[in-house]
């Protein structure tokens, strides 16, 4: 007999053991395995659905995060821009007050400058009038006794000298 021609009570063992593994499979383990299956396949399109959310939700804040970060950097930019700006109006003030302050200083230096100018004027007029009246009480040999004319004399003689100045 051989392989194509085999047994009948070994064919119907066979058959009846296929049977049973077959329906073992098909009620037992199929259904577990279909479920097994299902599970994994619900837990990866449920993995790809939280990362596809995630993904998106991870875009959405890195597009919040680089408005955000444009808008610092534009306010950045506003506040240096402010703050040169006030910075040169600050220096713009300084500059103004010690002008102020120079122009003060100089017409001050000046305005004593020219209360020094008199006050040695006069004090070198009193010296020059005091020196010429003594030369001329040497020349003459006696004292002068009109000190008021002497003193006239005098002062025509410095209002002329003043006047000579004036003109050159």
């Amino acid at each position: 007999m051989g392989p194509l021609e085999p047994k009948v009570n070994e064919l119907i063992i066979a058959v009846i053991c296929f049977a049973v593994v077959f329906f073992a499979f098909a009620r037992l383990l199929v259904p577990r395995i279909t479920k097994v299956l299902e599970a994994r396949q619900d837990a990866i399109e449920g993995t790809i659905e939280r990362s596809e959310a995630l993904s998106a939700e991870a875009r959405s804040i890195h597009a919040e995060y680089q408005a955000e970060l444009a808008e610092a950097r534009h306010e950045a930019a506003r506040v240096r821009q402010s703050a040169a700006e006030e910075g040169s109006l600050l220096l713009e003030e300084l500059r103004a007050e010690g002008q102020r302050q120079r122009d003060e200083l100089v017409a001050s230096a000046r305005t004593q400058l020219e209360a020094d100018r008199i006050v040695a004027e006069a004090a070198l007029r009193e010296d020059v009038f005091r020196t010429a009246t003594q030369l001329a009480e040497r020349i003459v040999g006696e004292p002068l006794a009109d000190q008021r004319r002497a003193r006239e004399i005098a002062d025509d003689f410095f209002a002329e000298l003043d006047a000579d100045t004036a003109k050159a």
